[in-house]
């Protein structure tokens, strides 16, 4: 009988070409799958919440699959984790409807990224945290970030290799805070572009470096040009954070924060 399990994944994305399966490089996907299918001793395909790209982390990366193995999530949770390298882990494993899809029954999503402030590069956090030599202005940021909010064509926002049909996205909210040198930058939307987290941070942190004035945001968000949008920001700092699903699911709360506080 056929079964349908969702599960939370996290990961160590610099230690992956990204999530989605690539021939001939490592990627999340595949060591995920291939531990599964150790485990259910048949070929098994995942499917995600949101693809990262290299170097991208998470802690609430949510996937599903589906297999005729009949084991209980104890012996799925212990099996699969010990056929998995240390950079990936899964925490919980449960049972679904099979009408469950990771990525097409997801509500939301969440990210944080993380900026270092200090001026000399870090040796330890490197992979983990985007460094920043220049002093960044909250305040600034947080005013910019308002302009975000809501429903708009962010096409300004998205890598021009995106392929997504619709540059229409609705961002919940977005919440700018620090803790001694080291700054969280939280946003949740309905759904992201490829790139679009990293764009927004490259944008919030030249306008938080004085170098753009707050208004940039929004001329750039009206513009609906890429070429106006700056600098990518780098995928070192950026965490996919929580996936969200209608309470129907029953699907756990995936919130884990990465903090170096």
């Amino acid at each position: 009988m056929l079964k349908t399990y969702a599960a939370l994944v996290e990961y160590d994305g610099s230690q992956f070409r990204g999530w989605q399966l690539q021939k001939g490089v490592e990627t999340v996907q595949q060591a995920v799958e291939s531990a599964i299918s150790k485990v259910a001793d048949e070929p098994s395909r995942v499917h995600c919440a949101g693809r990262t790209d290299t170097g991208v982390h998470a802690t609430g990366q949510v996937i599903h699959f589906q297999t005729n193995k009949q084991r209980d999530g104890y012996s799925w949770l212990r099996g699969i984790n010990s056929n998995l390298p240390k950079s990936v882990s899964m925490p919980w494993i449960k049972e679904v409807d099979n009408d469950f899809h990771a990525r097409f029954s997801a509500v939301s999503r969440q990210y944080r990224y993380i900026f270092y402030l200090r001026r000399i590069s870090p040796a330890i956090l490197k992979n983990y945290v985007t460094w920043e030599y220049r002093n960044l202005d909250i305040f600034r940021m947080r005013k910019a970030a308002q302009y975000l909010i809501g429903t708009h064509d962010f096409n300004a926002y998205r890598a021009v290799a995106c392929q997504a049909k619709s540059p229409v996205r609705t961002v919940e909210y977005i919440d700018i805070h620090q803790q001694r040198e080291f700054i969280y930058f939280d946003i949740k939307a309905d759904g992201f572009l490829q790139h679009m987290v990293r764009n927004i941070a490259g944008v919030l942190a030249a306008i938080g470096c004085d170098e753009k004035s707050i208004f940039w945001a929004k001329e750039i968000l009206e513009s609906k040009d890429r070429t106006q949008g700056g600098v990518t920001a780098s995928p070192n700092g950026l965490y996919l954070t929580k996936v969200n699903y209608a309470d129907e699911f029953n699907i756990p709360d995936t919130l884990t924060l990465p903090s170096f506080w």
